[in-house]
């Protein structure tokens, strides 16, 4: 298991991918149903990113908010803590990135989030609640074949209020190898990709996903522990369908097979006082975007 796990991991999972670095707007909904499990996922979320262009010559400054809203529905009425203080939280992100050429072709992208991740049960929020993101990723596209493009991008993501709570490296070599045949390679992104034609798209993906969030003024769990932080990790790997409406309007239908869910209650030192039961294997999700 322990082998799987690490062979998937470095082939075949994704979390910050190039996709969100090129998104002006985005409206994401992901669903994971109770089936075999005692708590259903849901996940709505908009982003929105405005890019400024500076005076020198392909350097731009990008401003935006990234706001998710998560629903946990508990099944059982047994769990050993007070489910109407983990159904509901909220994921708020303010978007500072900085992108310009650099010597040789490359191009560095920087981006800095400073954001809430919290249930919000408490009339006030306060330092548990507040978190951060940053990225910092090389870029480098080779032409030297018009039919056959590639890209290069190499970097660290580093994330609070995602489901891994550590810095991910960013390798990702990107080719397209036929005229309707595309892949992506590297860590922490690698996929597929069947360009069935220009507004039909199919590819076999693998992802990080999930969400870590601070639970005001903590929930007693067994009636003797308070869990302070709650973690949701999973990787999964599936089918996507992608339709073009135009070269910067896309529609993402995925549905997924979950090899690894985890659902964690920690207290404020990381500690894993309860993990809630969830061997749901199906994962969906619908995402439509706007894009450089």
């Amino acid at each position: 298991m322990r082998i799987r796990f690490l062979l998937f991991f470095l082939f075949s999972i994704s979390f910050f991918s190039q996709a969100q670095l090129s998104d002006l707007a985005r409206l994401d909904f992901t669903f994971i149903p109770n089936k075999g499990s005692d708590v259903e996922y849901t996940r709505s979320r908009f982003l929105i990113n405005y890019p400024i262009k500076l005076k020198k010559e392909g350097e731009y400054v990008l401003l935006g908010i990234d706001y998710s809203n998560v629903h946990l529905r508990f099944k059982s009425d047994e769990l050993p803590f007070e489910r109407s203080l983990l159904n509901d939280f909220k994921l708020l992100d303010f978007t500072i990135g900085y992108t310009k050429p650099l010597n040789n072709g490359w191009r560095l992208g920087v981006r800095f989030q400073p954001g809430i991740s919290t249930n919000l049960t408490a009339k006030n929020l306060n330092s548990n609640d507040l978190v951060f993101s940053g990225d910092v990723v090389f870029i480098k596209k080779f032409e030297n074949d018009f039919d056959k493009p590639s890209r290069l991008i190499v970097g660290l993501s580093y994330s609070q209020n995602r489901g891994y709570v550590f810095p991910l490296p960013f390798i990702s070599y990107y080719k397209k190898f036929r005229p309707d045949w595309s892949y992506n390679l590297g860590i922490p992104k690698t996929n597929l990709q069947y360009h069935l034609s220009d507004k039909h798209r199919f590819k076999l993906f693998g992802q990080l996903d999930g969400f870590t969030s601070n639970i005001q003024n903590g929930a007693l769990v067994n009636g003797t522990d308070t869990a302070e932080i709650i973690n949701m990790s999973l990787i999964n790997g599936g089918l996507q369908y992608e339709y073009h409406f135009t070269n910067h309007l896309q529609l993402d239908l995925r549905a997924a097979y979950n090899f690894s869910l985890n659902n964690k209650l920690k207290d404020g030192s990381n500690n894993t006082l309860f993990t809630i039961d969830n061997d749901s294997r199906s994962y969906f999700r619908a995402v439509l975007r706007f894009k450089i």
